[in-house]
Formats: C-alpha cells, structure tokens, sequence
C-alpha cells in the first residue's frame, strides 16, 4: 500500500521529470540563467507572478529565484495548475500557493496569500493581481516597481485602468511584444487548443466544420491548425478588418447564429463574455463539442446547459461534460468552458513559452533597476530582439546584417521633421 509520504514523493518525483523535460527546450532562459546565477540582479527583489502553473511556468519561477528575488507564485486559472510541477517547484525554494481544482474563495485567498510577501514586482496573467492590488490590497501598490502581464484579456483592463488614470505603477505589456503575440498567441494557442481537444474527446477534425469565435492572433492560430488538420473552418467576427483577413484568408465568415447551425467543434477565442449565448447552444446539432481558447469561463454560456439539460455526465475523463437537452440532442463542453489548453491540457509548447518567459525575465530585470512613472509600457525593442536572435542562434539558424551602405540608404529615408 502506498503511504501519504510515499504518494508526496511519486509526486515530486514527476513533477521533477516535468521540469526536466521542460529544460531541455528552454535555451533563452538556459542563457539567461547562466547569467542570473552568476550576477544576481534581482537580489533583493520579492516577485508575485499568477501564472498557470505547469512545467514550463515553473521554470521561470525558478530562474527569477535564482536570479536573487523571492518568488511567490499561484495559479491564474482554478483548473491550470499541476500539482506534481507545484510540488516540486516548491522544493527549489519557490513559494507555492496554487493546487488545482480550486473554488471561487481558495482561488482569490491564495492570490491575496501571494500578495502578503509584499512585492516589489509582479507577473501578472489576466490582471489577477493588479485586480486585487488596486482593490482591497491597495496598501501594498505603492512598494510595487512594476510588472509585467502575460495576456490580451490583461492588457486590456490594463490598458482601462491606464486610461481612467487608477494604474498605480508601471505595468508592461509583454503580450503585446512581437516575440510574444507572433508566436505564443498564434502558434503556442493554435497548437494547445487542439492537442486539448484531441486527447480528451479523439474525435477527428479532418472534414469537420470548425467554427472559431475571434480572429485575434489566438483566433488565427487555431483557425489555422484546424485547417491544417482537414477542417472546413467557419470564423465569426465583430471587427469588420479581421473578418476581412479571415476572408481572404480562406475561411467563411458569418454570425454566430449561422455559424451554430452547422458547427461540429465551436472554440472561442475572443477574451469577452457571452459570445455563445443561449440562442447559439440551441441552434446547435447533436453531439458539438465546445471549448474555449479565451482568458475566462465567460464566453460559453455553459450556466444556461447545467440549467437547462435534462441530463448531464462526464464523456470520456472527468473533463468533459455532456450536456443532453430535452430534444434529446447532446452538447459536449470540456473543461467547464475554461481555458482548454490548459485546464484540459499542457498548455503552449516548451519551446514557445521559452521565447514569452525569456522576454519576462529580461523585463523584470530591467523594472528591478529603473524608476518609471505609473502606466502602461511596451517591451523594449532591445529586449524583443536579443530574444529572438538567442533563439536563432540556439536553432543553428544564422541571418544576413546590413551593410553600412544598406544602413545609410535606409537612414536617407527617414522622416526629419527638423
């Protein structure tokens, strides 16, 4: 019979495999360890990040504790932790508030438990922390150097509180970094959403009609795979410029309503609320499965199934729910209508979130050392770029420089208001 402390160390034991693995892909944030490891810039340092909590996340938590700060980390979504990766992060010295299967009240007391170590920066994924800083933990922002946050959704309420001037300190938005949005968003999202989907319902896309709710760059990341994989894909849109890509891109382009009607897969990919309302899950035919590639658990109104299904058990694991009407007619929602690639699966791939946590490390270096007024703030282009020329160079991919000649013929071109 296995013991509690037996259990504790199968657990720590593949959370260690996790991390391992994780490694091996890493090469921005091996380079940038070597360097933390040796200079300790952020010794002094106290970090809170709200990360969902798997391998790869761990490993940055790793890498700021070794770059001198103490780190205290949760998860930013009840569903995305792993609580092998947390079990063993917690014995590299890392602070770990987070385990998965959360309620609405563990979520919210760990993220203020994360907060009680007083930070000097954050890492924030979805504004979670910046949301309680500004709140009822107001007291603590005025300690706070900076940030730096991880998502859309997040840039967003960011990007509000900047407007209506109720940022208290600097916040970057490494989302909006073209090492982050360009990769992670597209490719990092299109990929994980559908290795969720595929482990948990093995069904096959190939000749399926896939309708995706948001062309953002998420959207056509998964818009794109799931052409890739056979899919005859259907985007629905409010922005008449993306529905214009998306048009051109290939993809049909109609209202939800419609789009409901012919729907075997459903992923929303918008970061707003109510985009499959009642009217779409009733329009919609039997057996569509459902899942969200957005921030939060609002945009599949899936409070409308639990209420109006006559029945309701798991599908094939735990993480799928069938939701049976009265008609007789089944929707299949997985991972509660959460974040699927995570709460349903590993999230983006390890060498993706190397060049999103490579651009999070350096900025947080850099918000260790500068004085900034309170707002919002792009990632240096200096920062951007040595990210993406570590992951050349670790890829054995090497590229043309200009000339001096090319260099001075571009510059003849600038514009000098003088």
């Amino acid at each position: 019979m296995t013991t509690k402390n037996g259990s504790r160390q199968s657990e720590v034991s593949w959370g260690r495999r996790k991390l391992e693995w994780a490694r091996a892909y890493m090469p921005v944030l091996a380079g940038i360890r070597e360097r933390f490891v040796g200079e300790r810039p952020l010794l002094g340092q106290r970090i809170a990040m709200s990360l969902h909590l798997e391998a790869k996340t761990a490993m940055l938590a790793w890498l700021l504790a070794d770059g001198g700060a103490q780190v205290a980390i949760t998860s930013s979504n009840p569903l995305s932790a792993q609580d092998d990766v947390a079990a063993a992060l917690a014995e590299t010295g890392v602070s770990v508030h987070a385990r998965r299967g959360l309620s609405d009240d563990e979520y919210d007391r760990l993220h203020h438990r994360v907060l009680d170590i007083e930070p000097t920066l954050i890492v924030d994924d979805g504004s979670e922390l910046v949301s309680r800083l500004v709140g009822d933990r107001r007291s603590l922002a005025a300690g706070v150097r900076g940030g730096t946050e991880e998502t859309t959704t997040g840039v967003t309420r960011l990007r509000a509180l900047a407007t209506a001037g109720a940022l208290p300190f600097p916040m970057v938005a490494v989302n909006d970094a073209p090492m982050k949005h360009l990769f992670d968003n597209r490719y990092g999202t299109g990929q994980s959403t559908w290795d969720a989907i595929l482990r948990h319902t093995n069904l096959t896309v190939a000749g399926a009609t896939v309708v995706v709710a948001g062309y953002g760059w998420c959207g056509r990341g998964v818009a794109e795979r799931a052409r890739g994989l056979g899919a005859r894909v259907i985007v629905t849109e409010v922005n008449a410029v993306r529905a214009n890509e998306a048009l051109m891109d290939g993809h049909r382009v109609m209202p939800m309503i419609d789009a409901a009607r012919e729907a075997q897969f459903v992923v929303t990919c918008t970061g707003c609320r109510d985009v499959v309302r009642p009217e779409h899950l009733a329009a919609m035919r039997d057996g569509v499965v459902l899942a969200n590639a957005g921030h939060f658990d609002v945009e599949v109104d899936v409070e409308w199934l639990r209420q109006t299904a006559v029945a309701a058990e798991p599908g094939r694991d735990a993480d799928v729910m069938r939701y049976r009407l009265a008609d007789g007619r089944q929707r299949v929602v997985i991972a509660d209508g959460r974040l699927v690639n995570l709460a349903g699966g590993d999230g983006h791939p390890v060498e993706i979130m190397d060049l999103t946590f490579g651009l999070q490390a350096l900025t947080l270096e850099r918000l260790a050392t500068e004085t900034r007024p309170a707002g919002l703030y792009a990632v240096d282009p200096a920062v951007d770029r040595a990210v993406a020329e570590v992951r050349l160079e670790a890829s054995g991919v090497r590229i043309d420089q200009l000339t001096a000649e090319q260099t001075a013929y571009l510059a003849a071109f600038s514009w000098n208001p003088a």
